[in-house]
Parts: structure tokens; sequence; C-alpha cells
């Protein structure tokens, strides 16, 4: 697996679900929901929803995680409540609900998706280990992966692993 690139088990973008992001937050909760159904079904091979903008360009993922985070106001903060005390963050998260409906309709998936960081993403033609130490390091589900600037794919770690099982899984037993 030292000279496996990621090219090699990467899954091309066209194989994921999308949704715009000029969507709204209902609008990502019916998609997530009917992705989620498909899915589980065995109609669909993927349940990552990937978000393209206005030019059709990969702009991130949405997940459950993140429409729950979407409900906090103050989620473009979100990696500084990491360190808020937590009296202050009770204060924060009193009311999410209480708007849920308003936000539901009015609040476009772009304005709470977070773009990929640089601790998301391997190059199409990376030597697996960069890939490994990301999984590893950051505890990622996937990887976004690109080519030049463009997002091609992603990588999961579900298939990480299946290969680390299958390399394991012809390994001779010591004499």
């Amino acid at each position: 697996m030292e000279k496996m690139k990621v090219r090699e088990l990467m899954r091309s973008i066209d194989e994921f679900p999308r949704i715009s992001s000029q969507a709204t937050f209902m609008e990502a909760v019916k998609v997530l929901e009917k992705v989620d159904l498909e899915f589980k079904s065995g109609k669909a091979p993927e349940k990552i929803l990937l978000v393209y903008d206005v030019t059709g360009y990969i702009v991130g993922k949405l997940s459950p995680m993140d429409v729950v985070q979407g409900l906090e106001p103050n989620y473009a903060n979100i990696d500084d409540l990491k360190v808020t005390p937590y009296y202050q963050l009770i204060r924060m998260w009193h009311r999410p609900l209480g708007e849920l409906c308003e936000k539901a309709h009015s609040v476009k998936i772009h304005n709470f998706i977070k773009m990929p960081t640089t601790d998301h993403m391997v190059n199409v033609d990376d030597k697996m280990d960069s890939a490994f130490h990301l999984f590893v390091v950051n505890r990622h589900d996937s990887l976004f992966v690109k080519d030049g600037q463009d997002i091609v794919g992603l990588i999961r770690f579900s298939d990480v692993y299946k290969k680390i099982r299958e390399t394991m899984m012809t390994c001779r037993l010591p004499a």
C-alpha cells in the first residue's frame, strides 16, 4: 500500500448526490432524509451529500451535524465555541429550536456551510500516507480529493479501512 495513490481508492464526485448552496435549510433536511432512505434501502451507494455553488463547483458536503450546527446563530464562530466556557454555551444554544420554523424556510445552505479546509483535502496523485495522516489526526470520515483546483472526488475512510483489512488478510503468519 506504500505506493498506492489516492486516486486508486477515491470515488468520483459523480457518485454522490448533490444539493445547491442556494437551497434552504428545509430543502436540505428533505434531501438529507431522501438520501438516507435511498442509502438504507440499497438504492444509493452513498449518503454523503455534496454542495455545489452557482457555477456548479463543489464547495463542501452537508450532513445532519451541519444542519444542527446551522441552527446556532454563531455557527461561523463554531471553532471559538470549542473553548467557550460552559455557562456561555448554555446562553448561546437557548433558542435554536424556537426559531427553527423561520430558519427552515429562509436560511440558505451557503449561510452555514463551511468550505473544506486543507486538513480535509488530499491531491489525486498523493500517496495514501497523506490520506492516512489526515484520517488519523483529524478523525474525518472522508476527505475531498483535488486535481489542481477542482474537487474531483472523495476518499472515504470506510474504503481505506476495507483496503487495509484486505491487505492484512493476505499477510503470512510468522514462522
